[in-house]
């Protein structure tokens, strides 16, 4: 066999590999295998179980994990983790006062990264991405989902898309690619003449390139609109590329009730939403998902994540890593601002960031737990005292070895 970590203090793991998402009171149970070794083969968990009845076979790789507890590697369901340069000034102004949107209006927000976009080669963004991926690798992450948006054009939204792809093949991360043209409307365009472009020019030629799995739209005030998101989700469904929705950021903006009804494989924010969201959901194959990074950093209110599990809802949680909203993807932090902020137990937190991360990236089959037979993700932590140590200890990067396809990393 290929390798065996052993003596874990606790691994977390799963019987069950049927598993679509896990919703309301049971988000709140974790299986744990004290004292346990855990054995991988050919890319995939073979088999664990009680350090008493390890198999007694040789080994390619033998892993002590004493004291330490062995997880399954984070999916982060939500990224636009491909762009250009940085966006501090605006961070200042925010701490000067201003809102998100006074920053868009002055051309900052989207418009200023897909100016340094624009301005940017291929390979130098494939570089400052692949940077990333490897940082994000190093603190548990090992899926991702990518977003377009920041060029608005489609030679620009067709650039990042390619740096996307071009990532799932050059590194061990598991990726899914989202076409978001719809993220704002270009200066230069008329709001009618953009959204002709993203609904006859745009979906059509990245869906016939194989660029995008999914197609999304910030449906959102001073945005786009809730019809608007509904054309172009549509539109994106008659070309394969199924629907999800950056719904209700900054206000009730539909885009929740918009999501539920073409189907959005998610509905990604949710800082803003009440009973009327909660019970559109309720029914619905959609997975609310909860960006506690962007809420944190743009000190806006927090998803209320219990108010949808005491509607016996689903939740994922994700790291919205971009430059503006969010310039963070260590879902470690996000683990502890969804404990610490949106009141989640660290169980139900480590849930919303494995399984119902990897049924919002429809790789649930494969990924988001440590079941027999699902793609070897794990990672093993630092010897700690127990699981809620992870987003009890705010900030530290707690992950001592990476497991990915089965290979150390």
């Amino acid at each position: 066999m290929d390798i065996v970590v052993e003596n874990i203090k606790g691994l977390i793991k799963s019987d069950h590999p049927t598993t679509t998402w896990l919703a309301g009171a049971e988000m709140d149970t974790l299986e744990i295998q004290e004292n346990a070794f855990l054995c991988i083969e050919n890319g995939l968990i073979h088999s664990y179980g009680p350090m008493e009845l390890r198999p007694q076979v040789e080994f390619e790789k033998t892993i002590d994990a004493s004291g330490s507890f062995v997880l399954p590697s984070f999916v982060d369901s939500h990224t636009h983790l491909v762009f250009a340069g940085s966006r501090e000034q605006e961070f200042e102004d925010k701490i000067n006062g201003l809102t998100y949107a006074e920053i868009a209006q002055k051309g900052g927000g989207i418009l200023n990264s897909a100016l340094q976009l624009r301005k940017t080669s291929e390979e130098q963004l494939y570089q400052q991405a692949l940077a990333r991926v490897l940082e994000v690798i190093r603190t548990g992450t090992g899926a991702l989902e990518i977003k377009s948006g920041y060029g608005l054009t489609l030679q620009d939204e067709i650039k990042m898309l390619r740096v996307a792809r071009k990532l799932n093949d050059t590194t061990p991360v598991t990726m899914k690619t989202t076409f978001l043209g719809a993220h704002a409307f270009p200066p230069d365009k008329s709001r009618e003449a953009y959204m002709k472009e993203v609904t006859e020019v745009m979906i059509p030629k990245i869906a016939a390139e194989g660029l995008a799995d999914y197609c999304d739209v910030f449906c959102e005030e001073g945005f786009f609109t809730p019809q608007e998101s509904e054309l172009i989700l549509n539109q994106g469904l008659r070309y394969g590329l199924k629907p999800k929705v950056h719904a209700n950021q900054l206000n009730r903006s539909g885009g929740v009730q918009t999501g539920v009804k073409v189907g959005a494989l998610s509905v990604d924010h949710l800082e803003c939403i009440g009973t009327e969201e909660i019970e559109a959901l309720q029914g619905s194959t959609t997975m609310p998902t909860a960006l506690p990074g962007a809420a944190f950093f743009l000190n806006l209110p927090y998803p209320p994540a219990r108010d949808l599990l005491k509607a016996d809802l689903p939740l994922a949680i994700a790291s919205d890593y971009n430059p503006g909203s969010a310039p963070s993807g260590n879902m470690g932090l996000i683990l502890s601002l969804a404990c610490i902020k949106m009141r989640l137990t660290p169980a139900e937190a480590l849930n919303a960031a494995t399984i119902n991360g990897a049924y919002a990236m429809e790789v649930q089959d494969l990924l988001g737990s440590i079941t027999p037979g699902k793609v070897a993700n794990v990672f093993i932590t630092q010897a700690i005292p127990s699981l809620a140590f992870l987003p009890y200890s705010f900030g530290s990067n707690l992950v001592k070895t990476t497991i990915l396809n089965g290979k150390i990393v």
